[in-house]
């Protein structure tokens, strides 16, 4: 089972690949302030949620994908994640998935146990660019982690990860940038980073076009219900033989 968890909501732009965010998209339409951070209450202990006969209503195995409205090492959440951390130890049974861009902010806001925790926790890493790429990585492996997975999403131009992959990446995640202010995403630079990732023996996947997609020098502009589904018909995901 696959449960989103979102425990606080809201963020500050912190590069560029949060000049568009979807989140201050979307809570513009419902004249929303999307840089005001706020504690979901009614959500916040979710995985801890128990039925009337007192047991868990989230089976274990249940995958918690935690934080996709905000940044889970975001500064002004800082009052509340050792309280997150606290609800990860009591659902050790379940996993949790979270991606973040403040990945240098991870000793200020893990616990002391950590190492005895993360078996069941998988945090990505987003690098929209060459330079994030290059700041976020070297960090990135020098953090215990049981995966470690890189998201190029939105990807705005092209990437060279091929330092990096063979130090301990499992899996590279592309995708282009959705909404009318979306900036292309080329077709090329999502085939080198698949090129780059067979060659290292790194799991790829194509996670969706975004909506200005640019292949063999033409422009799609791609309805956001297609975005994934034309990603998925391009058939370029790579699985290495050690994962199958």
């Amino acid at each position: 089972m696959d449960v989103t968890w979102n425990m606080w909501h809201g963020c500050k732009k912190h590069s560029e690949g949060c000049r568009n965010c979807y989140v201050y998209r979307i809570d513009s339409r419902n004249d929303k302030d999307a840089s005001e951070i706020k504690k979901n209450a009614s959500t916040f202990n979710l995985p801890i949620a128990k039925n009337r006969k007192g047991e868990y209503k989230y089976p274990s195995g249940t995958t918690f994908y935690t934080c996709f409205t905000s940044d889970f090492f975001l500064k002004e959440a800082d009052e509340w994640r050792d309280d997150v951390w606290q609800i990860m130890r009591e659902r050790c049974d379940c996993n949790f998935f979270f991606i973040t861009k403040r990945v240098d902010r991870f000793y200020e806001c893990v616990p002391d146990d950590w190492q005895e925790i993360f078996g069941h926790v998988t945090m990505a890493v987003t690098c929209e660019n060459q330079d994030r790429a290059d700041y976020r990585l070297p960090i990135y492996l020098s953090i215990p982690l049981k995966e470690r997975i890189i998201i190029c999403e939105p990807l705005l131009e092209k990437i060279d990860l091929s330092a990096y992959l063979d130090k301990g990446i499992d899996e590279v995640v592309a995708g282009g940038e959705s909404g009318l202010e979306a900036r292309i995403c080329k077709y090329e630079w999502v085939l080198d980073l698949r090129q780059q990732c067979v060659n290292a023996g790194v799991g790829f996947h194509f996670k969706q076009t975004g909506a200005k997609f640019v292949k063999d020098g033409r422009l799609y502009r791609v309805p956001k219900p297609k975005q994934g589904l034309q990603a998925r018909k391009a058939n370029i995901d790579y699985i290495p033989e050690r994962n199958n």
